[in-house]
């Protein structure tokens, strides 16, 4: 999965996403000027590519690349402190919240956004903070279900993030590589809970770029031990493993990218990311040729469900219902 230059499809975009190893294409906030122009960008990635799997990130929060003609989405810990004061309208408002966000994404064309933040966590990580429902486990697996039942009913699969929890340390893995010495127990007891539950219903994990040196010597995105033992054989995870952003300095502990490249593939991930580094998605996808790898027959199971045209969300009672539960939640902060 790679990322795009602009609000439309640069001259060498459409041979590039022909690629056969290329298997998705992300939004991020410079490829949006408005919501039709998200549609025409879509349409146009479609018509040259139909089957990629296109996604961005629209937790809510701060962690929200569409706004302009979308629904504002609150933090995650906004929903989590709701569902504590008055349990039953917090989880309500919750799962009309991931149906509210999924639809909107679905709307423009796109198949995924890559959500929910698992972790646990309220103001320990720099980069996770109020992006997780909660810093108790059993609120995270009640609260963040709710938003994916919700997901699902719109058309989506949802994605948790970021295994096995990047909510115990203040480092920043998009910035740098974060070690956390907590042992197997405390993360069993406590960051793996969520992941542990949910995993029924998720259609994909994404790891973080951490590493657990009292656990498994290797960052959590390239290690074998993280995405086949405990993943897929201890937890029964039968979905898409996506790697975090192989950009990200918290992955450079493998190496160059041809290193992380290899190491994430060989380790479990069914898609590697390479974002915001058109030079380094260029490599990899040269090693991806040369080594025919094949293609994960998971991926298919992540494309929407559904199809919602805008006219018809657009006055949909639970959409405007929700929007104004949310502006009350708001208001109360």
């Amino acid at each position: 999965m790679l990322d795009l230059a602009g609000t439309s499809l640069a001259d060498d975009e459409p041979t590039l996403l022909q690629n056969p190893q290329v298997g998705g294409v992300i939004l991020f906030a410079r490829n949006v000027a408005s919501r039709q122009q998200i549609a025409a960008l879509v349409a146009e990635i479609r018509a040259v590519a139909p089957d990629l799997l296109i996604a961005v990130d629209q937790e809510g929060g701060r962690v929200q690349r569409f706004r302009d003609g979308f629904s504002p989405l609150p933090a995650m810990q906004q929903l989590g402190d709701l569902c504590v004061r008055d349990r039953e309208a917090g989880l309500a408002l919750c799962r009309d919240s991931g149906w509210l966000m999924a639809a909107e994404v679905i709307a423009c064309g796109l198949d995924i956004s890559f959500a929910p933040v698992l972790d646990v966590d309220r103001d320990t990580s720099s980069i996770i903070g109020d992006r997780a429902f909660s810093d108790q486990p059993e609120l995270v697996i009640e609260i963040a279900g709710a938003f994916i039942e919700g997901m699902n009913e719109a058309g989506m699969a949802a994605t948790g993030k970021h295994f096995p929890g990047h909510g115990g340390i203040f480092a920043d893995s998009h910035l740098e590589a974060p070690v956390d010495q907590r042992d197997w127990q405390q993360l069993w007891q406590h960051d793996l809970r969520p992941f542990v539950a949910l995993c029924p219903k998720l259609g994909g994990i994404m790891p973080a770029h951490i590493t657990f040196p009292a656990i498994d010597p290797d960052s959590v995105g390239f290690s074998r031990f993280w995405l086949r033992e405990i993943l897929r054989d201890r937890l029964g995870f039968k979905g898409v493993i996506f790697s975090d952003d192989l950009a990200m300095k918290g992955a450079d502990v493998a190496g160059g990218y041809l290193r992380k490249a290899e190491l994430a593939l060989d380790a479990g991930c069914d898609m590697i990311l390479v974002c915001n580094d058109r030079s380094g998605a260029l490599e990899v996808l040269q090693y991806m040729t040369e080594c025919k790898i094949s293609a994960s027959e998971r991926i298919a199971a992540m494309h929407k469900t559904r199809s919602i045209r805008w006219s018809e969300l657009e006055n949909d009672s639970r959409r405007v219902d929700t929007i104004e539960r949310l502006k009350i939640l708001n208001s109360l902060k």
